[in-house]
């Protein structure tokens, strides 16, 4: 899973306020639902201190609608300057609430995240295309933007005054020139924009020839799915559905990927590593490809915030994961170890926090840009669930294969 959508936390030291909202709405009540919701939320986050100008931002920002179908969430993180995350969660979340922290509440909302994919839908014809976000049910998450082609001599329809030949040489050309056109568009859109995937329908033969004219970079991330349409008579639903489909098996082979290329690297010692010490090493370095997490950590998350929400427990329940472990973060992204004397031994002298482990580690991958996944129950062996795959390594990098074969039980925990 990609982690930009948490770049704007970057540099904001804090508090915040963490929304988890049930965004689903029903056909009778629609939008009071969720209204109804949030009041009870905002109650929540008045009693825990939050000032009267981020309740205001969170009121503006849930008022916007999510356009999604079906059953979904939604997590908002604001502070003082404003909302800075808001992200459609794929499932509700396991308990709305609200949060007022010095650090963001975020494992529950990277779990569900990391069952969403960053898609756009491109249905195309002779004439251009149609371009929109999709979530994962495969309906379109915003406003659909028309592109229309440079040329419009699209027709072989006969004409008693031009040659057949030269008519559908036109239209041949015109055809070639417009699908040329949307495929530039789309390579800029994937360079500005960097979806996950790209999903094209439409027009069989248009549909070839803008994925002929693509460049590298878009041509890798697009997948073709059939039953899409610009004009009347397409089926949404039933396309919908090819779609949601389509981005299911994305998402699969996504989450396969990285596993196999962690288990791969940890099996060879090199191009991996696993335990907390091993990660904040390299992270600190800005090795890290894909920060890898279980999906223990995320349901431990889910539950303490669930007993605190329902008053069962003092605190949110930050310090019971990773062992209860906490990390050392100074004033730049990957400021981080697992001691103060290790960042002051480097030179850095302020702005010092002492942050609960998962946080920190979090803070780290999403500074380098680095990915997010989630391991199931069994697919590898992580000690203190968390592993990372890695950019690169040198002799500075940690590598596992020694200390596993000199028989130290401690470094590998079967999840």
């Amino acid at each position: 899973m990609t982690t930009r959508w948490l770049k704007p936390l970057v540099g904001h030291p804090g508090p915040f306020a963490t929304v988890y909202l049930d965004a689903t709405r029903s056909v009778e009540a629609g939008d009071k639902d969720v209204a109804n919701r949030w009041r009870a939320v905002r109650r929540t986050l008045e009693k825990q201190g939050a000032p009267a100008t981020v309740l205001s931002d969170l009121d503006d920002a849930v008022d916007v609608p999510t356009r999604v179908h079906g059953t979904h969430g939604r997590v908002l993180i604001a502070d003082s300057t404003g909302v800075l995350v808001d992200r459609i969660l794929r499932e509700p979340p396991a308990v709305t609430t609200g949060l007022w922290h010095e650090v963001p509440s975020l494992l529950q909302a990277a779990r569900s995240a990391d069952e969403t994919v960053d898609a756009v839908c491109v249905t195309v014809d002779r004439l251009g295309a149609d371009f929109c976000r999709v979530g994962s049910d495969g309906f379109a998450t915003g406003p659909v933007e028309a592109f229309e082609g440079p040329h419009d001599e699209v027709s072989k329809t006969s004409s008693t005054t031009v040659k057949r030949a030269t008519i559908e040489s036109r239209a041949e050309d015109s055809w070639r020139r417009n699908a040329e056109a949307v495929a530039a568009e789309i390579d800029r859109r994937v360079a500005e924009e960097r979806p996950e995937i790209v999903l094209i329908s439409g027009d069989v033969r248009a549909v070839n020839l803008v994925k002929g004219a693509l460049g590298q970079g878009a041509s890798r991330l697009t997948v073709e799915v059939a039953g899409g349409g610009r004009g009347p008579g397409v089926r949404q639903a039933a396309f919908a559905e090819a779609l949601a489909d389509a981005l299911d098996s994305f998402r699969e082979r996504r989450r396969e990927q990285v596993i196999a290329e962690l288990r791969q690297g940890l099996g060879r010692g090199d191009g991996a590593v696993t335990s907390i010490d091993d990660v904040v090493q390299v992270l600190a370095r800005g090795q890290v490809k894909q920060l890898v997490l279980s999906e223990e950590l995320a349901d431990a998350a889910a539950s303490a915030l669930r007993r605190w929400a329902a008053g069962d427990a003092d605190s949110p329940g930050f310090g019971g994961l990773l062992d209860g472990r906490n990390l050392w973060i100074g004033p730049e992204p990957m400021h981080i170890a697992v001691a103060r004397a290790e960042l002051t031994g480097q030179g850095v002298g302020d702005g010092l926090q002492e942050l609960p482990a998962a946080s920190a580690l979090m803070r780290a991958a999403v500074a380098q840009d680095a990915g997010l996944t989630f391991a199931p129950p069994g697919s590898v062996e992580l000690m203190d669930g968390v592993g990372a795959t890695l950019r690169w390594s040198d002799g500075g990098t940690p590598h596992e294969s020694a200390v596993s074969m000199s028989g130290d039980g401690r470094r590998l925990h079967n999840l």
